[in-house]
């Protein structure tokens, strides 16, 4: 995958419907710049209405022509899911992937301090909207001819430390989700293998432009800047189905 913003991605997502859960933060403001500018059709989808509007705007003046939506979506409603894939597969005639972007954080200092209503937040944030948008895209995926199906993960899921025991257990839960989504896919394929892939961009953590304003001397060692990560995702399409269908794809040292 290049990280060079040379947009190596184009070629295979030109003409391409993807959705994007979770648009309306810092890393779904840089897929959305990604993916338009690569000439796909972006569908984003957020909790956060006034952010949404602010990225898909941004999306559409950075990249004149292209066609950026957003809608807010409440993607703890399987229901309500199902709705937005068969919406936008109606509108467009096909959905080429989901990129699922909706992240949270909570941890403690010790494992011993760790809240359990942090587990329960981040079930719902973590692993719960995993679930509903892999269920109610499966199947428009599976007829594309280059379906993806995106987890942005941490490291820690591998590797978890004490007080990030929530964190590291959602994150690793919505891992075996997003894999066993992918040997759905395996199932679905021929002899050629599958031809629509499931696959999971493990970082350590992101990093974006606000973040180095608001603490200047902080080095971020290690982390993956949004730009990076958007072009670590736009290069997945890049990749024949089989190769990335069911893999983690480390953009940091695997622990």
């Amino acid at each position: 995958m290049n990280g060079n913003g040379t947009g190596e991605g184009t070629g295979a997502l030109e003409g391409a419907v993807v959705a994007v859960a979770g648009a309306a933060g810092p890393a779904g403001r840089a897929t959305l710049l990604r993916l338009a500018e690569a000439g796909a059709t972006v569908v984003g989808c957020d909790a956060h209405p006034e952010r949404l509007a602010e990225a898909v705007d941004a999306a559409r003046y950075a990249h004149g022509g292209a066609t950026v939506t957003g809608e807010t979506v409440d993607l703890l409603d399987l229901d309500a899911t199902r709705d937005w894939a068969k919406r936008t597969e109606a509108e467009f005639g096909r959905v080429d992937g989901l990129v699922h972007l909706v992240g949270g954080w909570r941890g403690s200092p010790t494992f011993q301090e760790t809240a359990l209503s942090d587990w329960d937040a981040l079930e719902k944030l973590l692993i719960r909207t995993v679930q509903s948008t892999s269920l109610a895209f499966q199947e428009a995926l599976e007829r594309s001819d280059r379906g993806r199906f995106l987890l942005i993960s941490a490291a820690g899921a591998s590797k978890p430390t004490a007080g990030n025991a929530a964190y590291s257990a959602a994150k690793a839960a919505a891992e075996a989700w997003t894999l066993a989504l992918g040997d759905a896919f395996r199932k679905a394929g021929d002899e050629a293998g599958p031809r629509t892939a499931s696959a999971i961009l493990v970082v350590k953590a992101l990093v974006n432009d606000a973040m180095r304003a608001e603490r200047p001397n902080a080095k971020f060692a290690g982390f993956t800047d949004v730009t990076e990560l958007a072009e670590a995702i736009a290069g997945v399409w890049d990749r024949p189905a089989p190769e990335v269908n069911g893999r983690r794809l480390w953009l940091t040292p695997q622990p």
